[in-house]
């Protein structure tokens, strides 16, 4: 049974950090990707980041450039977002989501597989 688990989130002060944690149990770790999605109250759904487990070829948003880095550990089958210089507008639920990979990069996989979220509050 495929299954992906978030952790991490919390409640942090605009500029702080957080690490959000992804462990993903079932699959075959090297042939996904795992991205980082996230949905705050009255928003769209936004796809923060990605990676491709089998090269660590990554993607970013645009708004998160510099700040957020993703990475994994393939012996923990664990993927992480290290976010820094948090600001309100990031907060918002995070879920990691996991699909086989694509030739054309994590950011065009349609994840099908997802986590139960994990809340993200910057406070000012």
């Amino acid at each position: 049974e495929v299954q992906l688990v978030e952790s991490g989130g919390d409640l942090v002060q605009a500029g702080g950090s957080l690490r959000l944690s992804c462990v993903a149990s079932g699959f075959t770790f090297d042939e996904i990707a795992i991205g980082w999605f996230r949905l705050a109250p009255g928003k769209e759904r936004e796809a923060v980041s990605c990676i491709s487990i089998r090269n660590n070829s990554t993607y970013y948003m645009d708004a998160v450039k510099g700040r957020f880095t993703i990475s994994s550990d393939n012996g923990k089958s664990t993927v992480y977002l290290q976010m820094n210089s948090l600001k309100p507008e990031d907060t918002a639920t995070y879920d990691c989501g996991a699909e086989r990979d694509s030739r054309e990069g994590c950011e065009r996989v349609a994840y099908a597989k997802w986590g139960q979220g994990t809340q993200v509050t910057v406070h000012s």
